[in-house]
């Protein structure tokens, strides 16, 4: 099996587990001749599946103001938050969710403890996410945070770089992959927490073995993206 054949067969093997969207290729063929990034309609916001995921994040109200949040749910086409701060219905908001990176939307919901936001996205960002929070659930669920057991594949391009955050790079060798993180071979024992860019792809370093440094993502990665740029 071809290493884009095992990071597709990866995805689709936890994406069987919890259903986070419901309809996709319909969904995405409606939207072929609509604009790249819009709103959900009320129709479309029922085809995806929120699911509980406790992550951290920090969003920017209009004002320009950031704050801390956690995610209460969340699905592809929406998000439920705490927040110290509360925005104001329709307002748009920007946030940087742990493991997901940057979302957007409108408040169409708000509480005592925070607000809800529609997210504004293109097919292929919620096809994006609904990836993410898949692994991220079956993760948890199975405990198999940084466990060697998930789905680690053998890159046919095992040269990359690694780039630390003052510029300083160094040649290491990808001795295996997954969506979540990888194996390196590399010289220099970098310390442990150290954030660091493998070829395009940012993590940080968590663990360091007899023979290898393993990092972890900051996002989880789709396999295309993986595929391109490993091979």
């Amino acid at each position: 099996m071809s290493a884009s054949q095992s990071l597709a067969a990866a995805s689709g093997r936890v994406a069987s587990t919890v259903a986070l969207q419901r309809g996709r290729s319909t969904q995405l063929q409606s939207a072929s001749n609509a604009p790249a990034t819009r709103m959900l309609t009320t129709n479309e916001r029922r085809r995806f599946q929120r699911v509980n995921i406790p992550l951290l994040g920090r969003y920017m109200l209009e004002s320009r103001q950031e704050y801390p949040c956690q995610v209460v749910n969340m699905s592809a086409g929406d998000v439920a938050v705490r927040a110290p701060v509360i925005g104001d219905a329709g307002e748009r908001i920007v946030i940087y969710v742990d493991r997901l990176g940057r979302v957007e939307g409108k408040i169409v919901r708000v509480s005592s403890e925070g607000f809800a936001l529609l997210l504004s996205a293109s097919p292929h960002k919620r096809e994006k996410i609904a990836n993410q929070l898949t692994w991220l659930v079956n993760k948890d669920r199975f405990s198999m945070i940084e466990d060697r057991r998930y789905d680690r594949i053998i890159p046919r391009k095992s040269k990359a770089k690694l780039t630390l955050s003052d510029g300083t790079s160094y040649e290491c060798k990808v001795l295996d992959i997954s969506l979540g993180g990888a194996a390196v071979a590399l010289e220099a024992k970098l310390p442990v927490g150290e954030r660091v860019t493998l070829g395009l792809t940012p993590g940080r370093i968590v663990r360091h073995a007899d023979h290898d440094t393993s990092i972890e993502f900051l996002e989880i990665q789709d396999p295309a993206s993986l595929e391109s740029q490993f091979g």
